[in-house]
């Protein structure tokens, strides 16, 4: 039976959770060497598996400190997008984005966020499955929609004000009068999971003539590492949480593949993104992982990644990934190498 926390995480020793302790007690002391070697030396790790927690290690923060996600709550983003067309306020992914938020194109050359950044005519082809996918060219002349993968962020906040305007939750001519998607990502997703999150809304610093309201306004949220690791146990289980199905299962399947377009118009080393989720199913993320992992990744080393085929879930707030984990000596492939099985 899948096991899933309430109030508290439940504790289980290594050997129960089916580690090598000797090998998982090692990750402490490396994870203090590496941080000695950084001027943040910072970090929170938590490691779940089944349920419940293996091993949390925590240096410089509290771990009732909640920080700002940054672009991991993208995977939040994508989770929210799944239940606003299961409720029926959005009609598909695939909803062009124009027809919930008309206002995304209102953005003239010369008031986006840079010079030559603006709302063009192909943007009215642009859905929101290419929103969430990144791969939508959103101000950016010259990139047809689904063509080309770019991350980026406005594109995002179009996305969240489309779904919030579905809902009545935001007004781009007075931004900060509606909550926007917010609220729903309380009710939603925290509160079925027992997570309890702070929330804000950042902006660039963007030219006077920007029109902010229209693409700026990002919703924010801020976790501890252990409400990150509810998040990631969700994932994990392909939206359930208990005896509720939080995100439709499918839609978690969906999003934690090679999106389409990508895998359809990019070159392979580009296989790496689905929808607001950062994937290894091509293998080219993490090649010495297993190819069904996945992860939500932000700036500040916020990094929640998740393998279902080992029941598997690390959170890192802040943490110590780095392009190591590409050569399996991060500390995602000492977790996994640390596993007796």
């Amino acid at each position: 039976m899948t096991v899933f926390p309430g109030i508290e995480w439940e504790s289980i020793d290594a050997e129960a959770a089916r580690f090598d302790p000797t090998r998982i007690a090692k990750i402490g002391p490396w994870l203090a060497e590496q941080a000695a070697k950084r001027e943040d030396s910072r970090y929170r790790v938590v490691v779940v598996r089944g349920g419940a927690l293996v091993g949390e290690w925590n240096s410089g923060i509290d771990a009732d400190a909640r920080l700002r996600l940054a672009s991991a709550t993208k995977s939040i983003f994508a989770s929210m997008l799944g239940i606003a067309v299961a409720e029926g306020h959005v009609p598909s992914p695939d909803t062009l984005a124009v027809d919930l938020y008309p206002e995304l194109m209102d953005v003239p050359e010369g008031t986006g966020p840079k010079e030559g950044r603006y709302a063009y005519p192909a943007n009215r082809g642009t859905t929101l499955r290419h929103l969430i996918c990144n791969v939508s060219g959103y101000m950016k002349p010259g990139e047809e929609p689904g063509r080309v993968f770019n991350y980026q962020t406005y594109g995002m906040n179009i996305l969240t004000h489309a779904i919030a305007a579905a809902y009545g939750l935001y007004d781009s001519a007075d931004p900060e009068r509606l909550p926007g998607l917010q609220p729903l990502i309380e009710s939603r997703i925290a509160q079925p999971i027992g997570a309890h999150w702070d929330y804000y809304r950042a902006n660039f610093a963007l030219p006077p003539a920007a029109r902010t309201g229209i693409f700026g306004y990002y919703d924010g949220v801020a976790s501890t590492a252990r409400d990150m690791a509810r998040l990631g146990w969700l994932w994990r289980n392909r939206g359930r949480w208990g005896d509720q199905q939080v995100i439709p299962a499918g839609w978690v399947d969906e999003c934690t593949a090679v999106a389409p377009d990508i895998r359809a118009n990019c070159p392979e080393e580009e296989w790496v993104y689905g929808h607001g989720f950062w994937t290894n199913a091509a293998g080219r993320l993490w090649p010495n992982l297993p190819t069904d992992s996945f992860a939500a990744s932000g700036a500040g080393r916020q990094h929640i990644w998740v393998c279902p085929s080992l029941d598997l879930v690390v959170a890192q707030s802040p943490g110590l990934f780095e392009k190591q984990e590409a050569l399996g000596r991060g500390l995602l492939g000492k977790v996994v190498a640390a596993l007796g099985e």
